[in-house]
């Protein structure tokens, strides 16, 4: 059988389905009725009965003949019971140990080794590395991370699938079908953001990443990304409203301005959208009545504490997750703020402002290329270390769309990696390379401006930092590294001999002798 797209399915008796599902949160019931849209027959299945009614209601609801596309069921072995074998069953249940619990209670229902579980939640990649193993014999454990939110997972998700090949030939049809799609000649999304709209045809953004864990890997340093360009953009907006005193609904018509360019993407567009909107209760801007206290989920601190494992220099995204957890030291802030001093903000003149703002698009636009160089570079060195043969152009082109940082920005990035697979950096790319020689002292004069007001800028400013560090030939690591000799004998290498010889100075001894340390 095909569905009206044309997408492989396999064959058996009619009445039964093709897909199990478990797990109906809100992530969960959008991905189910984005594979009924998609032409697939779900049986569907939640530890709270009233989630899989209101999935059953809302695909009442929402189809356009009498046959049901998804089916309630009420147990695990019923749900096996009603599905085509070999068996795919998609879980959509929160990380960790209610990933394993699910498994094992499948095992428990008579799940066979040729069945395939596909995990879509955002576990930890070295959980699903030991997952694969764990279970290896008793199903095909597999794997697809997934971003887009809520309205992604309905209409259309950026995924990362990842896990055993032959899982990924079985069950490409069904994740290219819900992906988002892409215009294959202009790289722009396409987008569906209701029901009544046809399903959009283009390039799938769902591609197989690798091995057992990449998926996951991809998706984690995807959710770091995420942090800094979030981060960034509400540094931006901060700079603004203290040095310029625009309004939030002011700003908001200078992102959608910025979002016409080279800043064009869905968290630029989301954040004029939050800008714009008042308080119902209040009639006040919303984000002024918004608590500034940020919450986090975890993605952006494995991904800064997988970059000082990997040694991958991601200050940006860490500066983002630091930026968060100060942002929850509300009373000690409050606090703070009537005992320690700080400058006088000078308001801009009013004659400035234009240059002011066209300093902080330059400065974010400089400051997003290095997030995603240090996204991407902490890919390939864990790639590197795992051994996962990735294709970052590819990798680039399913975040075109569907996903948190989709945006149009991604399609050059695509580009660079078409000119040299063997990339090592993006701010290696002449394309990136020349853009930043181009809008850099706009950037300085940005981050010197809000330094100068006592108006924090860490991300903006590690970025900077991190530019001028990753273009200097000699850094004053030699300094560093003389003092970790003098105070516990590490050794150093000398620029003048070869680099697998390693020396010593004897400091506590007279004349302090250097020594060659075999």
């Amino acid at each position: 059988m095909t569905n009206h797209q044309g997408v492989n399915r396999m064959t058996q008796s009619t009445s039964l389905c093709d897909i199990g599902f478990i797990g109906l949160g809100v992530m969960g019931k959008n991905i189910a009725l984005n594979l009924a849209d998609n032409g697939y027959k779900i049986a569907a299945f939640d530890l709270d009965h009233n989630k899989v009614d209101d999935l059953i209601a809302q695909d009442e609801l929402e189809r356009t003949t009498d046959q049901a596309r998804i089916i309630q069921c009420s147990s695990y072995t019923e749900l096996l019971g009603k599905l085509r074998a070999p068996h795919l069953i998609i879980l959509s249940v929160p990380a960790g140990a209610p990933v394993d619990d699910v498994c094992q209670k499948l095992i428990d229902a008579g799940i066979c080794a040729d069945d395939i579980i596909v995990d879509t939640g955002n576990s930890l990649w070295t959980d699903t590395i030991a997952r694969e193993k764990s279970y290896h014999g008793k199903f095909i454990f597999f794997t697809t991370a997934v971003s887009g939110g809520e309205v992604g997972a309905r209409f259309g998700p950026s995924l990362m699938p990842s896990g055993d090949p032959y899982a990924w030939a079985r069950i490409e049809p069904v994740l290219e079908a819900i992906s988002a799609k892409v215009d294959p000649v202009t790289g722009k999304a396409l987008e569906r953001t209701s029901i009544e709209q046809p399903l959009p045809k283009g390039e799938p953004c769902a591609t197989y990443i690798g091995p057992a864990g990449s998926g996951h890997y991809v998706k984690m340093v995807h959710n770091g990304i995420e942090y800094a360009d979030m981060q960034l953009i509400c540094e931006a907006y901060h700079i603004m409203r203290e040095t310029l005193d625009y309004t939030p609904k002011q700003i908001a018509t200078i992102f959608r301005q910025w979002n016409q360019g080279v800043l064009n993407s869905y968290l630029m567009e989301i954040s004029a959208e939050v800008l714009e909107h008042d308080d119902p209760e209040t009639n006040l801007p919303l984000v002024d009545i918004i608590l500034d206290k940020a919450g986090q989920k975890g993605t952006g601190l494995w991904t800064a504490v997988s970059a000082l494992q990997v040694g991958s220099p991601a200050a940006t995204i860490a500066q983002s997750v630091f930026a968060r957890s100060l942002s929850t030291l509300k009373h000690a802030r409050i606090r703070a703020a009537k005992l320690l001093s700080g400058p006088q903000v000078i308001k801009a003149a009013a004659t400035d402002n234009d240059v002011i703002v066209q300093e902080l698009h330059d400065a974010l636009y400089c400051s997003k290329i290095v997030a995603y160089a240090q996204g991407f570079q902490l890919i390939k060195l864990a790639a590197r270390e795992q051994q996962w043969p990735l294709n970052f152009g590819a990798i680039a082109k399913i975040w075109r769309a569907g996903c948190i940082i989709r945006a149009a920005f991604l399609q050059k990035i695509t580009d660079a990696y078409d000119r040299d697979q063997e990339l090592g950096n993006l701010l290696l790319d002449s394309y990136f390379a020349d853009e930043i020689a181009k809008y850099q002292g706009n950037w300085r004069q940005a981050i010197a401006k809000a330094t100068i007001n006592g108006i924090p800028c860490g991300a903006f400013s590690s970025a900077l930092a991190y530019y001028d560090s990753y273009r200097t030939e000699t850094l004053p690591a030699n300094l560093l590294q003389a003092q970790r000799d003098f105070f516990g004998a590490h050794t150093f290498k000398r620029v003048d001999r070869p680099q697998d010889e390693s020396y010593h100075v004897k400091w506590a001894e007279p004349g302090r002798p250097l020594i060659k340390v075999d």
